[in-house]
């Protein structure tokens, strides 16, 4: 009977590793303003749901504690891989924020993005914003969780090790980033890239007239015009990159069970 506790304790405190790692690292729920003890609540419910769901893990104690470790770091790097990359159209979005922010003037209007946990300007920060209430109302948080009772299917206790399609996933989703982020930004970008060469134009036809002058101001007016005209296409567009990373999260949880 003690054995058999002792067991099913082993059991569930590697589960609650890697859900708590996933949690803390995946977005929203590991989101500064959300405090610490909800977020372990979370995950120890989670656990305990699992828990029933998945054969207790069977460990040879004359082994030691190392051992042991070992496999609870392994569970632990399990729940940070899938975190961090369901991260990753977060970062592209706030990119794409910044870049349009740097084009329409407000490079100077710097911001703490609780997102990236980094200094972003204010376009990035409301892009971060609207990526995050756009992820709650599609139930994004839903296949966060789905994806963690999946991986226990693909992926039993102890068993994962890094290699060479993890990476090359990782590294494809990461250079991915850079390319959703011009998409985005591209239309505001193609805009005042036009507006520039009709400046550049003025200023050689008129050199006495000051393009600098009468140039920003309508670099800010435009741009807000133009985030305002575009916004509904944006929303449609985070909401089908976030969809698309259910599949991505399914396909990364496939390459670590080889």
């Amino acid at each position: 009977m003690t054995e058999i506790l002792i067991t099913e304790f082993i059991t569930g405190i590697l589960i609650f590793m890697r859900i708590g790692a996933m949690v803390f690292t995946a977005p929203v729920l590991s989101n500064r303003a959300i405090p610490t003890i909800p977020k372990l609540a979370v995950s120890l419910l989670i656990t305990y749901i699992v828990l029933h769901m998945v054969d207790d893990f069977a460990y040879n104690y004359e082994d030691g504690l190392i051992p042991l470790a070992i496999i609870g770091f392994k569970e632990m790097l399990t729940g940070i891989i899938m975190g961090f990359m369901l991260n990753f159209s977060f970062y592209a979005i706030s990119y794409a924020g910044m870049l349009i922010g740097f084009d329409i003037g407000l490079g100077a209007a710097m911001g703490f993005d609780p997102a990236s946990e980094s200094n972003t300007n204010i376009i990035g920060q409301v892009f971060s914003t609207m990526a995050f209430l756009i992820f709650l109302l599609i139930n994004g948080h839903h296949y966060v969780i789905r994806g963690l009772g999946y991986s226990f299917n693909i992926i039993p206790i102890g068993f994962y090790t890094v290699n060479k399609p993890v990476v090359d996933l990782l590294v494809n989703y990461a250079g991915g980033i850079f390319i959703i982020a011009v998409k985005i930004a591209s239309p505001i970008m193609v805009s005042f890239f036009l507006m520039h060469i009709a400046a550049g134009i003025i200023a050689r036809v008129s050199p006495q007239m000051n393009v600098f002058f009468v140039l920003q101001p309508l670099k800010m007016g435009l741009g807000f015009f133009l985030l305002v005209a575009v916004i509904p296409i944006y929303v449609y567009a985070f909401k089908e990159i976030l969809n698309g990373y259910e599949e991505k999260l399914y396909q990364l949880i496939k390459a670590m069970s080889l």
